[in-house]
């Protein structure tokens, strides 16, 4: 039965849920004060970019319990450190931070068992000094940019053996430890 003319009609346009926006004749441009138009910047203290980069914090948690801390350490300081190490080796893959990314850079330090080398310790805790305290940030740039690329391609098990055979070989700035002759 057909309605009266009277009677509102539902017609297609009413069905419809998306309009597109008009056409734009010109193309977006970069042109506010504070865009990258050449991408991100590369340089000495500039760090690496990364997805979801504060997850390394929550992970790191799970390391606290086994961290082997020498005198003067701070557990604090060792996370601050190690966490930038991990989010360099992490950014390094495109990807966001995992655990195997935190055992390595724990690991590198000697942070993990199997035991703690006394020499190791009193070098670690100067590079690692004060590290956590925000205020520190070119401390712990240096401290990420300590590790060599080629170690942080390793896989974890590669490096718990490089750092039973040589653990300055994975540094840029190797310590000084007790098996050294000089």
């Amino acid at each position: 039965m057909a309605a009266p003319d009277y009677v509102p009609n539902r017609t297609a346009a009413a069905d419809r849920h998306y309009v597109s926006p008009p056409r734009r004749p010109q193309p977006w441009m970069a042109d506010r004060p504070a865009e990258l138009s050449d991408g991100q910047p590369v340089g000495a203290g500039l760090g690496v970019p990364g997805p979801d980069q504060g997850y390394a914090l929550r992970l790191a948690r799970r390391f606290e319990a086994e961290l082997l801390l020498g005198a003067g350490e701070q557990a604090a300081d060792a996370v601050a450190g190690c966490v930038g190490v991990a989010l360099r080796r992490a950014a390094l893959f495109g990807r966001a931070p995992v655990t195997a990314d935190l055992e390595i850079a724990f690991r590198v330090f000697g942070f993990l068992p199997p035991a703690l080398d006394e020499s190791l310790a009193a070098w670690r805790c100067e590079l690692f000094c004060g590290v956590s305290n925000p205020h520190h940030y070119a401390e712990a740039r240096q401290v990420a940019d300590s590790v060599l690329e080629a170690a942080l391609r390793m896989s974890p098990g590669e490096v718990e053996a490089a750092c039973a055979a040589d653990r300055s070989a994975l540094l840029s700035a190797p310590p000084l430890l007790s098996s050294d002759p000089r």
